[in-house]
């Protein structure tokens, strides 16, 4: 039997997503299951812990196999929602669902929990959106399992020109929460509405607004050509939380960027935090290969650190 497509599917990545859409579906009174993955073996497109939920007319947020078997998915969640009990699900490798296959090999088990407790969904997406990370219980038959989750990557830009630009829409696109500053009007005029918050104007190299953006789940990247609007952002970025602190420029600019930073008085412990020049791949030369290679540097930092 071939699965089909699914229906009525938002594709959502993040599972402060999921819980906030959640937690929204709880205050407006509305039943949903919530879905988990509990257990994978071998190959899997989404991680262990990956959420979605299924709303009683079979509406799903969030995704747990890229497809393959996540219309079966809703379709056991309307059912679970009916009966109003717990279901734990295996596809794959050893599942009574022979004829649903796990392109990626493997197994995939699945609670489907259509009486999550609305409290902790409540706490954990007011935590999330404090930018505080949370941690949810699980549990159905003789599997219980408890996950963390984090807020959503944050991407903070200092910049101007092309390359700030490209970041901006690339990070955005990527599903970074994104904030801006920049001390051209044109720049901020074209990709301040991909911006969480209001834009910030920069007007003197010298005052610097207070980066409070900045918490242990943000990457801060300067990208200017006109080097001398850096340093009191570097000085201010690399005294504050942020998980990852970068620069554009090439080897020379970064040396010379550093023994400014020192002649400021920024310790050496300070300033091994600090990447530059940004990118995995050098000597690109266009604005979204370069927005591509610092990104690209900037997710594997992020999951490094915070997972």
């Amino acid at each position: 039997m071939k699965t089909l497509p699914p229906e009525d599917l938002t594709y959502t990545e993040h599972p402060s997503d999921i819980i906030a859409k959640a937690a929204a579906l709880i205050n407006a009174g509305r039943p949903f299951a919530l879905i988990t993955s509990m257990a994978i073996e071998g190959g899997a497109a989404r991680e262990v812990g990956s959420l979605a939920l299924v709303e009683s007319n079979g509406a799903m947020t969030g995704y747990l196999s890229n497809g393959c078997i996540d219309r079966d998915i809703q379709l056991h969640a309307q059912s679970a929602l009916e009966r109003g009990t717990k279901t734990l699900i295996r596809y794959g490798e050893g599942s009574r669902y022979v004829d649903l296959k796990l392109p990626c090999g493997g197994a995939l088990t699945v609670l489907i929990d259509p009486v999550p407790d609305r409290n902790a969904i409540l706490k954990a997406a007011q935590n999330l959106a404090a930018r505080h990370p949370v941690r949810l219980q699980f549990s159905a038959e003789n599997m219980s399992k408890a996950f963390d989750y984090s807020p959503r990557d944050r991407l903070v830009l200092a910049g101007r020109g092309a390359v700030f630009r490209s970041i901006a829409q690339i990070g955005k696109a990527t599903g970074f929460d994104l904030h801006l500053l920049s001390p051209d009007p044109e720049d901020l005029a074209a990709i301040g509405h991909l911006a969480s918050s209001r834009p910030v104007h920069l007007t003197t190299p010298d005052q610097v607004p207070e980066l409070n953006t900045l918490d242990a789940f943000s990457a801060f990247l300067t990208l200017f050509h006109d080097h001398g609007w850096e340093p009191d952002l570097l000085r201010a970025a690399v005294n504050s939380p942020a998980a990852f602190i970068g620069s554009l420029g090439s080897q020379r600019t970064h040396q010379m960027r550093l023994d400014t930073l020192r002649a400021m008085g920024v310790d050496e412990s300070a300033l091994t935090r600090l990447r530059g020049p940004i990118g995995l791949v050098p000597s690109l030369r266009d604005a979204p290969s370069i927005a591509v290679s610092a990104l690209a540097e900037v997710v594997a930092a992020l999951q490094q650190t915070n997972r």
